[in-house]
């Protein structure tokens, strides 16, 4: 069993979902972020976060998986002062549904002042509800944006413990579990961290507050990320205890402190019945039928080509 704890869903297609769950994928997490385009006013943003709580939850659910999410101001937009005042307006409803795990992804993109100024709000938000965090560190300036991240979080009084950085490579991981934070990695094709390059890093540091996600997006990129890589380290001679720790274990240890994700969601989940409707809508096209079985009766082995 795998926990994909960080994959943009909105993006993908059914047949994605599909094949995570024969891979062996039984929960996801959402995180709120950028959709690609800048968005324009406060409306659709809602609309955003509404769709991440709500449709994807039982889309999901259509294919056996259970669907979780975080919550959050992304910091590209929060340069945008009057959209990030009327998200941050928002925040603490949605941050309140049933299946929000964490506050995120937040952090910085180009390390502005105003990024600054509403990751410290979301961090304090975080506090109140004592919620864990996801942290999105730069795509530039990574290890210089990486350390600032976790000075602000020991700044803002934030427990490492609870919060998970994630989109570390090699320069940064070091010190991130030297500080006590969760280590996340996106695996993803080109940039950020490739499979073998994630076992190589398993292999130095071991398991311990290592977690690995796919961050598939409407980008080029691979839903099936932690699936390939738990496959790549068993063939490299990783231990099992090792990768169950990185692709499952840890996710849920970090991101179960919300007392929103739990094992027993997938373990006793209900059947797969695709018969069934979300406000009238169902994933079904052209009068294909409904499949209605107990979950996990599809899960068959990846194949790595």
């Amino acid at each position: 069993m795998y926990i994909d704890p960080h994959a943009h869903m909105i993006s993908r297609t059914t047949d994605d979902y599909e094949a995570m769950a024969r891979a062996g994928v039984v929960a996801l997490i959402e995180p709120a972020f950028w959709v690609g385009q800048p968005r324009t006013f406060v409306g659709t943003y809602v609309d955003y976060l509404s769709t991440i709580v709500g449709w994807e939850r039982f889309r999901a659910g259509q294919f056996g998986i259970r669907h979780y999410c975080t919550i959050g101001l992304n910091s590209k937009e929060a340069n945008n002062e009057e959209l990030a005042e009327g998200v941050m307006e928002w925040l603490p409803r949605f941050a309140l549904k049933e299946g929000v795990v964490a506050i995120g992804e937040i952090g910085y993109d180009e390390q502005t002042p105003a990024e600054d100024k509403y990751f410290r709000l979301q961090l304090e938000l975080a506090k109140e509800l004592n919620l864990p965090v996801m942290v999105h560190t730069p795509h530039r300036d990574k290890k210089r944006g990486t350390s600032r991240s976790m000075d602000v979080c020991e700044e803002m009084g934030v427990d490492p413990s609870m919060v998970v950085i994630d989109h570390n490579n090699e320069e940064t991981v070091a010190e991130c579990l030297q500080r006590g934070y969760w280590a996340g990695f996106s695996i993803y094709p080109s940039t950020k961290m490739g499979n073998a390059r994630m076992v190589e890093i398993l292999k130095q540091y071991g398991g311990e507050r290592i977690i690995v996600d796919s961050a598939c997006d409407w980008g080029i990129s691979d839903c099936l990320g932690v699936a390939k890589t738990a496959e790549l380290a068993r063939q490299s001679g990783i231990p099992e205890e090792t990768i169950r720790r990185v692709c499952y274990q840890n996710a849920l240890d970090a991101y179960g402190q919300s007392g929103q994700i739990r094992e027993e969601d997938w373990l006793n989940p209900p059947s797969i019945d695709q018969s069934t409707l979300y406000e009238g809508n169902s994933i079904l096209r052209g009068g294909r039928e409904p499949v209605i079985e107990e979950p996990g009766a599809r899960r068959s082995n990846l194949i790595i080509e």
